[in-house]
């Protein structure tokens, strides 16, 4: 529709029809292209530099190169150096061959541009500096890799003939944080990827020739606005320019599309001048972009023509989405909005998208779409490292808004050109802002730029983004809850008051950087590591960040939770089959521990990392060959737009809603099965409740505690510490709270039982802070004390004392000498009778389940819990599980679908059931793929169907092998 009144702002005509269009590009420079062959060779390697500009120039000795792409690159492909991606090769790449300036060299021939006055050589970027010559003439200097270099070449360019298109690439330079910025400053090395010869120089984006008219369009910008939801106020602006020594007459028109609404004006521009020209217009009803799991995301074109005597001068296509962002930090915390629409943050920060920079066309549609999948509606683009247009355009089309970085880290130093900095910030966000899925500009990780790059980018973002989106200066401040930790904890841990980051606020607010170690699957780690380093761990295995080049990944700590939670690993296979129940539990609590408190300070999550740049062991979701880790389907799981999930700490249950839309009706059910798969139907729960959107609905509480005599009972304690809980901490059946001694020898806490009865059993729950010495004592008073059980060797960890059974009302324990530094501190303090101490199994599972007012299922949750803190060890006693599989194919176009149905013909639960699909021929794994699920458990009779897509290219045979494991067959 055209607006309240029928009519534009501007003046509306029906476009002209034309004789010609204009043509951008017309021919396409990048390789691939059988008229383009680019090479390179060190520019110190070439005594005569003039003598390459030359068609006859012999460059048999120059190594072939792949552009966009990366001087290093060009010889890993050519095969002169050894995979890097192997064991420890790129560590033994002498560096010096490519720390220096190289040559870019390539041979075309293009035809004649019918009706074309101009024709233009067009670069999008080139890393870190490129001085461009085209047959011998010098057209200019890039600086910086968002500089768009744009060359009229209307009297060099010999159409019909050879033409030589040489570029000197300079090397960024050490040290490259921040001197050599804009750059991809990571490429020096990381904590997650090496040092990358060269540091990532060459020519990383497209380049073509261009034809147009006397008059360009440069930098169309359409800006969105709501005033509310039915309408939409458009603003679309545009440069128009010049280029020739006589005053040009014509019309500049424009196509929005759907609703094919059109528009024109006639424009007088000088010679050699530039004109500002703009319309605005009110849309009724809207297709509006919604991010994901809050809509759709429709996107809109709007074509613009400049035309004079009937020949179009130029023409632009501008996609984007009407939206508009809001931002406020209510309580500290920041706050996101979309349309309105409080959005909760669910993302996952992007060191690159490939270390080397190999990450091209399609593999963004891949990568997104799996953050798509795990029901992720935000990607950082951390300091700035992703730069090809591909990746936001499949943020736009899933609905993945994108936290943008500038390129700066946290040292205390300025780029060594803040001038070509400022002008490549400019060059961003210009290039970028019409994308619906630009959330955020950030100037610093981890830091406040430096003046005078903070005000200027402020100013950048205010002039050429019109402050549509936020500028927040420091990734870890102002609003922010700081940024790690970035290793690995208990599942109770991320549900406790509170995750402690570093900068930031006090709380779970908005956290901008929080994650664990991830480890492969076996196949993915045999792929980059030789057999000789499989097994035990080693140095290799550092040289992939896990080790000391990780230390903020917690390796040693990740290594030890595997070990102490499902027992010591026997060989490679695994190790890696015990960490994806890890990767799972960890990432999983996470995200869900965040969602426990949306409504409460909790405004957003996004992990460290969500995608894998090179082959690493630490922070990922899916590995850096697209298999999807135990990581990826915790995300998954705690992620889902309407989510019904269990508390670890208090074993409490809540709805969680994320849709933007309130639901009404729903019933929430729980289930309890022992380790045999019985059903433990006294902690069976059901409820009916609604769910206010952008809110954690209360259920039910789990209470494990039926034959825990101290459950909620009164504590009483000789004294309490600044940083632990009260008493009564001991007795809440939380493991989210702790009581916590100053710190003294000589420290008591006691419960009240409320009457004698008789007891047999206490089990103490320490947290670090444990009692090396201590004695359980009872009393019928709290006045007269009896001990029961004392130790001089305590162990701290979960400790059950059993004794000979003893009536008694009050039973406490008296440490008489710490462990540690720091006082006694208490988890739990549980008592129990003579003859029941349980009535479950130590390891218990947890199905959690959500249904509509149609009894639909809209979630279903699954959990694996300990009686004993993280002990899972007793998993490893399930009985083997043959399960029987059944597969049919379908086809989808370009792509095969797998479905598959998986059943659990025994009794003994099926626990985390991987499903792996390989190539019959050479049992090779097919990926990437999108899957509906895995490491899914069936319990007895039950079965499940999955389905499996991927390229047909993939399956070049045809012939496909599907295997469902469950953990239970070691």
């Amino acid at each position: 529709m055209f607006g309240k009144n029928g009519k534009w702002w501007a003046s509306l005509l029906i476009l002209a029809s034309l004789q010609a269009a204009a043509q951008q590009p017309y021919m396409r420079l990048n390789s691939g292209s059988a008229a383009v062959q680019w090479k390179v060779k060190a520019a110190a390697a070439v005594p005569d530099s003039a003598a390459i500009f030359a068609t006859a120039y012999n460059d048999k000795e120059w190594v072939p190169a792949s552009v966009p792409g990366t001087v290093f690159g060009a010889f890993v492909e050519a095969k002169l150096e050894k995979d890097p991606n192997f064991g420890d090769n790129i560590y033994k790449v002498n560096k010096a061959k490519y720390d220096r300036d190289y040559w870019y060299r390539a041979v075309f021939t293009p035809a004649a541009s019918p009706h074309a006055e101009m024709q233009w050589l067009i670069f999008e970027g080139v890393n870190r500096k490129g001085e461009v010559f085209l047959n011998g003439q010098r057209l200019g200097l890039l600086d910086g890799f968002m500089e768009r270099g744009k060359f009229d070449v209307s009297k060099l360019l010999r159409a019909g003939q050879p033409n030589v298109l040489a570029v000197r690439v300079q090397w960024p330079g050490t040290p490259i944080v921040n001197y050599a910025s804009p750059t991809y400053i990571s490429s020096a090395s990381w904590d997650w990827m090496p040092y990358v010869p060269g540091l990532n120089m060459g020519i990383t984006d497209d380049v073509y020739l261009g034809s147009t008219g006397a008059v360009t369009i440069t930098d169309p910008w359409v800006r969105t606005q709501l005033p509310d939801t039915a309408h939409a106020k458009l603003h679309i602006s545009m440069e128009l320019n010049n280029n020739s020594g006589q005053q040009q007459d014509g019309t500049v028109s424009g196509l929005i599309t759907p609703g094919n609404i059109r528009f024109s004006r006639t424009v007088k521009i000088g010679a050699g001048q530039t004109e500002n020209v703009s319309f605005q217009a009110d849309i009724d009803h809207p297709q509006l972009w919604w991010p994901n799991g809050y809509g759709s995301q429709p996107l809109y074109a709007c074509t613009l023509q400049y035309t004079a005597a009937n020949q179009v001068s130029d023409e632009k296509k501008v996609s984007f989405g009407i939206k508009q962002y809001r931002y406020d930090t209510l309580g500290g915390v920041l706050h996101v909005l979309v349309n309105g629409q409080p959005v909760f943050i669910k993302g996952g920060n992007w060191g690159m998208s490939e270390y080397m920079l190999r990450c091209r066309g399609g593999e963004y549609e891949t990568k997104v779409k799996l953050h798509h999948d795990m029901h992720l509606n935000m990607i950082r683009n951390w300091i700035g490292s992703i730069t090809d247009d591909e990746f936001y355009e499949a943020c736009d089309k899933y609905g993945m808004m994108v936290w943008d970085d500038f390129w700066l880290n946290s040292h205390p130093n300025l780029p060594s050109d803040v001038y070509a900095f400022n002008k490549n910030a400019v060059e961003k966000i210009k290039r970028l802002r019409n994308h619906p899925s630009i959330a955020l500009w950030c100037g610093e990780n981890e830091g406040y730029p430096l003046p005078p790059l903070n005000g200027w980018l402020r100013e950048d973002v205010a002039t050429y983004d019109g402050n549509d989106r936020l500028y927040q200066a420091n990734s870890h401040a102002d609003g922010l809850s700081g940024s790690g930790p970035w290793t690995s904890f208990p599942p109770a841990w991320y549900f406790t008051r509170f995750p402690g980051g570093f900068g930031g606020t006090l709380g779970w607010g908005m956290r901008s950087e929080i994650g664990t170690a991830v480890f492969t699957n076996v196949e993915s780690f045999k792929r980059f590591m030789p057999d000789t380093s499989w097994w035990p761990r080693n140095k290799m295995w550092d040289l992939h960040f896990f080790g000391p080049s990780a230390a903020n990944a917690g390796p040693d700590r990740y290594d030890k939770a595997i070990r102490t939670n499902y027992g010591a690993p026997t060989s490679i296979e695994d190790y890696c089959r015990k960490a994806q129940l890890q990767n799972m539990e960890s990432n999983k609590a996470m995200y869900e521990g965040w969602l426990h408190h949306i409504g409460n300070d909790a405004s957003g999550i996004m992990t460290w990392m969500s995608q894998s740049a090179y082959p690493s062991l630490v922070w990922q979701t899916y590995d850096y060959y697209y298999d999807l880790t135990g990581a990826y389907w915790g995300v998954k799981a705690a992620c889902e737009p309407l989510h019904i999930q269990w508390s670890a700490a208090d074993n409490s249950v809540k709805v969680v809603n994320t849709t933007g839309h309130h639901a009404q009706g729903l019933t929430a059910q729980a289930a309890v099965y022992n380790l045999d798969g019985k059903p433990a139907k006294e902690f069976a729960k059901t409820t009916v409740l609604d769910a206010p959107a952008n809110n954690a609905t209360p259920c039910f509480d789990l209470n494990f505690n039926i034959d825990n005599l101290a459950f909620h009972k009164p504590a009483v304690a000789s004294s309490t510490a600044h940083d632990g809980d009260s008493a009564s901490a001991v007795a809440d059946g939380s493991t989210g709270s702790r009581w916590s001694s100053q710190y003294t020898d000589h420290e008591w806490v006691y419960v009240d039982l409320g009457q004698d009865q008789p007891i047999s059993t206490v089990v103490l729950n320490w947290e670090t802070a444990y009692a090396k010495a201590y004695s359980v004592q009872v009393s019928a008073d709290a006045q007269t004390w009896k001990e029961v059980y004392h130790t001089t060797n305590g162990q701290g960890g979960m400790e059950t004392i059993d004794f000979t059974p003893v009536k008694a009302r009050y039973v406490r324990m008296e440490g008489s000498k710490r462990a540690t530094e720091w006082g006694f501190s208490l988890y739990d303090f549980e008592v129990y009778g003579q003859r029941n101490k349980r009535s479950i199994s130590d390891v218990q599972f947890i199905r959690l389940l959500l249904k509509d007012k149609d009894q639909q299922t809209v979630s279903e949750n699954f959990y694996w819990r300990s009686s004993r803190m993280t002990d899972y060890t007793a998993l490893n006693k399930l009985a083997p599980v043959q399960l029987k599989v059944s597969t049919r194919t379908e086809a989808h176009g370009d792509s095969i679908r797998v479905i598959a149905v998986i059943k659990n013909p025994a009794a003994t639960p099926a626990f985390a059931v991987r499903v792996n699909l390989v190539r019959s021929d050479n049992h090779e794994q097919i990926l990437p793929a999108m899957m509906n699920d895995n490491y899914f458990t069936l319990l007895g009779g039950e079965q499940k169907t999955i389905s499996i897509d991927f390229e047909r290219k993939l399956l070049p045979g045809g012939k496909y092998s599907l295997t469902a494991i469950p953990y239970n067959n070691k």
